[in-house]
């Protein structure tokens, strides 16, 4: 019901839902398949609390990059050196940022792709995983993505119709167990700077908005300021949801901490959601990591004006890809993610805030908040941690 609604001429239609695709895409990604176990596990009945805030650091790093948007595309843009040099450390943290997410994608679709096979162990799963970035950098180098690209509106239509139908499975039976006096209020695992410290490593969980800043040569500047922040209030929407049903829900001796931890639960629920779920999470793995290989491998033959073409980007991110995924486990590789996306927000942040600065008529509470998420991104930066490395502390 959910895909044929979202599928229907009037959704296809509609410029600012298409333009909200490729952001919705990559923040919806992976989040809500890793996220509630986390969370759960080291916040108990405050995760809800955790997941609010993680959703407004985001949105308010957002707000720092539509504002570079409409500063960008004025009738006359105020030109300033420092500005220019903060947008070129942007843009090549942004290529970085982007290689490790895609490690990240991968190493979840592997984890799931043999999730419910006899073959399920890491060593299978790092195989296959190494398998497909090979896969992808075949198909970019010799042929490019604008194919499967062209996928991308069909396989958001999908993830967003599967985690549908998984609210409402989850929503029937939270009311289950409410019903029968069941639910639960966990105590937290994790409090003060541990817990902080992995709130900031989950960053990468939110990101993904960040997109539409490149969506010049398909959009207007209102278009993509208006998408942006529509696919960061869905985003925000369905987490809040899913994670105040979840939190509540399942008892914490009901699952272990692993990257395929949600699977099992689903099954408690129906059989038919540990499916779907398998189907959602292939789908949204591979079309964002599809997204952040192009994005990535554009990004540096523009930054480079053409001496290293996409195709050897695409080359590096396969090489950085595969060292991480034998070299780190999926809970350290978010929160890698998490910190090279981090510096990307802290320097459009300090973007932001330098042209709140020089910009005639700027109130001072927009030139005070862009100074305060530049303090923000740069302890996520330095201090985002994994959720094996803070229980361990």
């Amino acid at each position: 019901m959910a895909g044929l609604l979202l599928l229907s001429p009037r959704f296809a239609k509609s410029t600012v839902w298409r333009a909200t695709v490729t952001p919705l895409a990559s923040i919806i990604g992976s989040g809500f398949l890793v996220l509630a176990p986390i969370l759960v596990s080291a916040y108990g009945r405050s995760a809800p609390l955790v997941m609010a805030g993680l959703c407004i650091g985001a949105y308010l790093f957002g707000e720092a990059i539509r504002f570079n948007i409409f500063a960008r595309n004025v009738p006359r843009p105020v030109e300033d050196m420092a500005v220019e040099r903060l947008e070129l450390g942007a843009s090549w943290a942004l290529v970085f940022a982007f290689m490790i997410s895609v490690g990240y994608y991968l190493n979840l679709f592997g984890a799931f792709a043999i999730s419910q096979t006899p073959y399920d162990n890491p060593v299978n799963a790092r195989l296959l995983t190494s398998a497909v970035y090979i896969l992808i950098l075949a198909v970019g180098w010799f042929h490019g993505f604008k194919a499967l690209e062209r996928m991308e509106y069909a396989a958001v239509t999908i993830k967003l119709a599967v985690i549908a139908g998984l609210l409402i499975g989850l929503t029937w039976y939270f009311y289950q167990r409410a019903s029968a006096g069941e639910l639960f209020f966990h105590e937290a695992q994790l409090s003060g700077w541990p817990a902080v410290t992995l709130a900031f490593g989950l960053v990468i969980t939110v990101q993904g908005f960040e997109t539409s800043r490149y969506l010049g040569q398909e959009y207007d500047p209102q278009t993509r300021i208006s998408s942006m922040r529509l696919a960061q209030l869905v985003c925000t929407a369905i987490y809040m949801i899913y994670i105040g049903l979840f939190a509540y829900a399942f008892d914490r001796s009901e699952f272990q901490l692993s990257e395929t931890a949600i699977i099992d639960l689903m099954a408690l629920i129906t059989p038919l959601l540990t499916v779907m779920l398998v189907l959602a999470a292939l789908a949204a793995q591979f079309s964002a990591a599809i997204a952040d290989t192009s994005g990535s491998g554009g990004l540096v033959e523009e930054l480079t004006r053409g001496r290293m073409t996409a195709r050897y980007g695409y080359v590096l991110l396969v090489f950085i890809g595969i060292v991480m995924t034998w070299e780190a486990d999926v809970f350290q590789i978010i929160a890698y993610a998490s910190r090279a996306f981090a510096l990307y927000y802290t320097l459009q942040s300090a973007i932001a805030a330098r042209r709140a600065f020089i910009i005639p008529g700027t109130p001072w509470h927009r030139k005070l908040g862009f100074c305060l998420l530049v303090a923000l991104g740069a302890m996520i930066v330095l201090f985002g941690n994994d959720v094996e490395s803070s229980n361990a502390g």
